[in-house]
């Protein structure tokens, strides 16, 4: 887990010189619904909710400190399915939630079709790095 967060700030190229924490938090699809009607107003589970700190510039703070970048939630049961639903291995689609909700805390976002450009191409370099196929290319 920590070698896929670990990429996505460093592909990033945020929080240099400083240590980055993440809180990763395992849920089940109940959980996940609430939290993701409560915080997106949206009915259903989904795969990874990301909550960032938005800490102010971190460049003043003394290099040995490490970054709280903030919370993922990440909903087992979703990310299974959808693993099996999409044909991809367990593992490398947990690590392609890992890399998504880190790059959200880091401020990415796919709203647009600029923003989704950018943060997708970022997460296909991250994880082919790893040997894992483009997750946004057709079976």
């Amino acid at each position: 887990m920590e070698e896929w967060l670990s990429l996505a700030v460093a592909a990033a190229g945020s929080q240099r010189g400083h240590d980055s924490e993440v809180s990763v938090r395992i849920v089940d699809e109940t959980e996940s619904r609430e939290m993701n009607l409560q915080y997106r107003h949206k009915d259903t589970p989904t795969n990874v909710l990301a909550f960032p700190t938005n800490l102010p510039n971190i460049d003043a703070w003394p290099e040995d400190t490490p970054v709280p970048l903030g919370d993922l939630v990440i909903c087992a049961p979703v990310v299974k399915r959808e693993a099996v639903e999409q044909g991809k291995e367990l593992a490398a689609h947990w690590g392609h939630m890992l890399v998504h909700g880190t790059l959200h805390l880091l401020g990415y976002d796919h709203e647009t079709s600029v923003q989704a450009e950018v943060m997708e191409s970022i997460e296909v370099q991250i994880l082919d790095s790893r040997g894992v196929r483009n997750p946004y290319e057709d079976n």
